[in-house]
């Protein structure tokens, strides 16, 4: 039995690939909306933040066999909890990590965390439109909120929690940017002159991540971004691709799991 931390549309994905070769995936997800991805395509969820504990608990109680990390690149606290509870339960960690890119660009600049692009979009000013989603929405607002010449577009899921998020942090409906993507390069570009933006702000997430759209648009806008790198976490067993996951996986496992 495999254990996933899903609620990526690879993700997703990586886990049909795994019950198609006949093992029994169990995919957790944060999000009814993610977990309703999951029904929809007959994969077995668990909905709901689980601590390091809370996890190794249902490894030990429900006899999982492996765990496979294929959160988001940006999901540290959700990866971290994994591979201690894979040590508590006594079962192999493996990480799905999507693909980095190099992106080298005079208006682009990398910076290492959220709270150094907040400062650094400080410095700069304009209209600052922010995509990277409502967890971290207030180091932006705490720095930019009230900085003369400066207005910040934030851009997100159209969800509830979202919205009432930005009316507590002080974002005004004129300025955000309720949107479900995927987002094409011509959308991109659109939203980015409808609103005249000057700095955009968003994370490698990688390419399924849509990042290069976000990147293309506003290079071919000519505007500057502040791109932040994905955090350093030292995985251990950790692969790019689908088919290296699934070898890896049967390495671990040796074959079938389910009895089909």
């Amino acid at each position: 039995m495999i254990f996933m931390l899903a609620g990526t549309s690879d993700a997703r994905s990586l886990a049909l690939e795994l019950q198609e070769g006949k093992y029994d995936v169990t995919a957790t997800v944060v999000t009814e909306s993610a977990a309703a991805s999951l029904e929809e395509v007959g994969l077995k969820h668990l909905v709901g933040r689980l601590t390091a504990e809370e996890m190794a608990t249902i490894l030990t109680e429900q006899d999982y066999e492996i765990v496979v990390d294929a959160s988001h690149p940006f999901a540290e606290e959700a990866s971290k909890n994994a591979m201690v509870a894979a040590e508590m339960a006594n079962v192999p960690y493996i990480r799905y990590e999507r693909a980095h890119e190099q992106y080298a660009h005079p208006l682009i600049t990398v910076v290492k965390d959220y709270e150094e692009a907040a400062q650094l979009a400080a410095e700069k000013r304009g209209v600052i439109m922010l995509t990277t989603g409502s967890k971290t929405l207030a180091t932006f607002t705490k720095v930019l909120h009230g900085l003369e010449n400066t207005r910040l577009i934030a851009r997100m899921l159209p969800r509830l929690d979202n919205m009432e998020k930005c009316d507590a942090l002080g974002v005004v409906q004129k300025d955000i940017v309720a949107i479900q993507g995927p987002f094409s390069k011509e959308l991109n570009e659109a939203l980015f002159r409808q609103y005249d933006v000057t700095l955009m702000i968003t994370k490698e997430s990688g390419k399924v991540g849509s990042v290069d759209e976000k990147l293309e648009a506003a290079l071919a806008c000519n505007i500057e971004t502040i791109l932040i790198a994905r955090p350093n976490i030292k995985y251990g067993q950790q692969y790019s691709t689908f088919e290296e996951v699934v070898q890896a996986v049967t390495d671990k496992l040796g074959g079938n799991t389910n009895g089909l």
